[in-house]
């Protein structure tokens, strides 16, 4: 029996065969598939956007982005994912597990996206420009929030008074004016402010700090 398994198993490694660009060995049925990716053909097409893909499984998880499916369910929170990919780096948050960590500053993240986004604060790196102002941003994000200073839009308004603001947050520290919340707290005096800016402006008064200088005299 013993001899029979070692005669299966190499005739298993026999039936395989190298990749003729990376020497990679496959089975002859997937090293068809496995050549799409130094041919860059994509023959699966998606008949409702037109994306492309090299194998028939990758199409089958895109077509959910459409039909709505989610057959993925977290067993925590029940939320559902179209792959399942995506509920693996979901379920990260859960379990605290952050396998990506930072070469420079050791800062851990659940996924490889977060840690390419971070790593532009080390390399100074501001992808995303604005056509208005030729202003740069590290992520879409804040280039989005940034572009509605250019435009007329105020679409966050105040519930107390009706003032609108361009940015959320703007309105967030507005509100506070309201509410009379103060979280950022001086850590000398404990004197309190509605915004961290006002507190930065506050802290020089006890470090004596003055860094705006007159050009003039």
């Amino acid at each position: 029996m013993l001899s029979e398994h070692f005669v299966k198993e190499d005739s298993r490694d026999l039936a395989k065969i190298n990749c003729p660009v990376c020497g990679l060995s496959f089975k002859p049925s997937y090293l068809k598939c496995h050549m799409r990716t130094h041919t860059g053909e994509k023959p699966f097409e998606c008949t409702q956007c037109r994306s492309r893909f090299s194998q028939s499984s990758h199409l089958n998880s895109h077509m959910r982005t459409h039909s709505g499916e989610k057959p993925f369910q977290c067993q925590v929170c029940e939320r559902g994912f179209s792959q399942s990919s995506k509920l693996t780096i979901h379920m990260r948050i859960h379990s605290g597990e952050k396998p990506y960590a930072c070469e420079v500053c050791e800062k851990k993240f659940i996924n490889s996206t977060q840690l390419s986004v971070h790593m532009r604060v080390h390399t100074g790196e501001k992808m995303f420009k604005c056509e208005a102002c030729e202003k740069r941003f590290t992520v879409m994000c804040n280039l989005k929030r940034h572009m509605v200073t250019h435009s007329e839009e105020k679409p966050y308004e105040c519930e107390f008074c009706q003032k609108k603001f361009n940015d959320a947050s703007c309105l967030t520290t507005h509100i506070r004016k309201h509410t009379g919340e103060t979280p950022f707290q001086c850590e000398v005096c404990e004197k309190r402010f509605y915004d961290s800016s006002s507190l930065n402006s506050h802290i020089r008064v006890h470090t004596k700090e003055k860094p705006y200088q007159c050009f003039v005299c």
